[in-house]
């Protein structure tokens, strides 16, 4: 885990605010590393451990090094170094201190702090600079090796004379040796690509890569943040949620917040729980914030992504209010408030998210991730209609080539409405529009046996229906593996058990296969049009 790269990601933006000149920039990455070199201590930090440290406690750093020489050195080396004013070097310290403290707090979850830190020191302590031992506890600058060149981050003192003095003869013959050095490089260079050609664009091999030889590694590009959408209701009730998160840790996590602002509705909640998503979520440590802030605004929605926290609300005066709340709490997030819909950009964007989607399945595909990149693109059917926009053609199509490829996938198409008409006309509606993608699937050659159809009307939500943006999100077709052995706790697999004979589409289970017009049973018996 690059702890500094995180706390650059997330805590930097927030101190520093408009004044992100990479002068201070760095300097701030610089005092990560030192910063977290000390909490690894654990007589330091078992001097504050119980104490509710606020996000905006500048005396934080105070007791994290109660020598106030120390602190003195640690402020006048690090703005010698960046060429930052010392005052200024202290302010932004003072400021950064609490909230990185919360951030690593938060990647550590249930590790205690100093264990992580140690355990992942390798990740930061190529950062920490030579003078900073006179700081930290031992053991935590990394040894350079005989006859290496020691960091540009080594403190710029001057040497004394005396010193200079015995050295001058060195010092004459450094130019020369330089000189032979170059034109050693230059001639090993020139032999390598005569001998050995490298191809334009090969990638360069890091450390890391070989070390680890044949093991493959994750590219942090492929992996998606880690993210959480919910919604309220008409009296602020949990209305709609749903998060992807990279590991059941962080699933728990944000199901105990969850849990704490909204009690037994947080069990509502569907989670995808999965190795293609982050098991990181900046905003996780500030949940317990957040989240009563939603929660007293009715029709409101958030959706928390990355360092971004997106929010809307049908009132404009509650909407404004809740985006400076949220920013108050979580200094270190972006926050805003979702813009206009714009229907044509979001049909465009997603198309393309969900073509690259595919794009990245590669060889035998899973299945999940072939539901998920289906998922993915919006079918914006005519108003009361079910005919599958020519736009979207192109995507199915392929959609079946992948389907050869994955004989044993069988998926469940399940359609969605917003709650603009009656419960019962929208259960038609969305069991139509998943019909008819079946039938468009299958006219162009997959396999009626591996596609089930379930509509869901208006009873399973993924955004608030009082805004035009919610009700455009709950407008949707999702694609889901139906795997008759698996359960479908997770949100992607739907199972036998999940299609219960409890049929009432007002319920709250989500989990009807007939409306009320067309089951004389009144949820005895299931619709044999439900999984044909």
């Amino acid at each position: 885990m690059d702890i500094i790269s995180h706390l650059t990601r997330t805590v930097s933006p927030a101190v520093l605010g408009d004044d992100r000149t990479p002068a201070k920039k760095n300097l701030l990455e610089q005092f990560y590393a030192i910063f977290a070199a000390r909490l690894a201590d654990n007589d330091t930090y078992n001097r504050f451990a119980n104490e509710n440290i606020t996000r905006d406690d500048q005396q934080f750093y105070d007791r994290v090094w109660t020598d106030g020489a120390h602190r003195d050195q640690i402020a006048r080396e690090l703005a010698g170094k960046h060429n930052v004013d010392a005052t200024a070097a202290r302010g932004l310290i003072a400021m950064a201190a609490p909230l990185a403290y919360h951030e690593i707090k938060s990647l550590a979850g249930t590790t205690p702090v100093p264990q992580f830190l140690n355990d992942n020191l390798a990740s930061y302590q190529h950062h920490i600079p030579v003078w900073a031992s006179a700081v930290l506890p031992a053991g935590m600058i990394a040894a350079a090796p005989a006859g290496a060149r020691i960091s540009d981050t080594v403190s710029t003192a001057p040497i004394h004379r005396e010193e200079e003095e015995k050295g001058s003869f060195m010092k004459a013959l450094l130019p020369i040796i330089g000189l032979i050095i170059l034109g050693a490089l230059a001639w090993a260079l020139l032999r390598g690509c005569q001998d050995n050609p490298e191809p334009v664009g090969t990638p360069v091999v890091t450390e890391q890569q070989a070390v680890n030889g044949d093991k493959q590694l994750a590219v942090a590009a492929d992996i998606e943040p880690a993210s959480l959408r919910i919604a309220t209701g008409e009296n602020s009730e949990l209305y709609a949620c749903r998060m992807n998160v990279g590991n059941e840790t962080l699933q728990s996590n944000v199901m105990d917040a969850l849990t704490a602002t909204f009690g037994d509705e947080a069990n509502n909640c569907r989670a995808d729980v999965d190795n293609n998503f982050s098991i990181d979520m900046p905003a996780a440590a500030q949940l317990a914030s957040i989240l009563p802030i939603v929660k007293n605004v009715p029709n409101a929605s958030m959706l928390i992504k990355g360092d971004t926290i997106t929010v809307n609300a049908p009132d404009a005066a509650a909407l404004d209010k809740m985006v400076a709340d949220l920013q108050a709490v979580a200094p270190a997030m972006t926050v805003q408030a979702e813009g206009p819909l714009d229907a044509q950009a979001e049909i465009d964007n997603s198309l393309t998210t969900s073509q690259a989607a595919m794009d990245n399945l590669g060889q035998n595909p899973d299945p999940r991730d072939v539901a998920r990149a289906l998922s993915l693109q919006v079918v914006n059917f005519e108003v009361d209609k079910a005919v599958i926009p020519d736009a979207n053609k192109a995507l199915l199509d392929r959609a079946v080539k992948l389907m050869e490829q994955v004989p044993d996938m069988k998926l469940m198409i399940i359609g969605h409405t917003d709650k603009t008409a009656d419960a019962a006309y929208n259960m038609k509606l969305s069991q139509e529009r998943a019909q008819s993608m079946k039938d468009y699937l299958v006219a162009q050659g997959a396999d009626p046996s591996k596609l089930m159809t379930k509509g869901m009307g208006e009873t399973d939500p993924i955004a608030e229906n009082a805004t035009e943006q919610g009700r455009f999100r709950n407008r949707r077709i999702e694609f889901v593996v139906y795997d008759e052995t698996a359960n479908a706790n997770d949100g992607m697999v739907i199972s036998n058990s999940a299609l219960d004979p409890d049929l009432n589409p007002l319920d709250s289970n989500n989990d009807d296969l007939m409306p009320d017009a067309d089951d004389p049973s009144r949820g005895t018996a299931l619709d044999p049009k439900a999984t044909n």
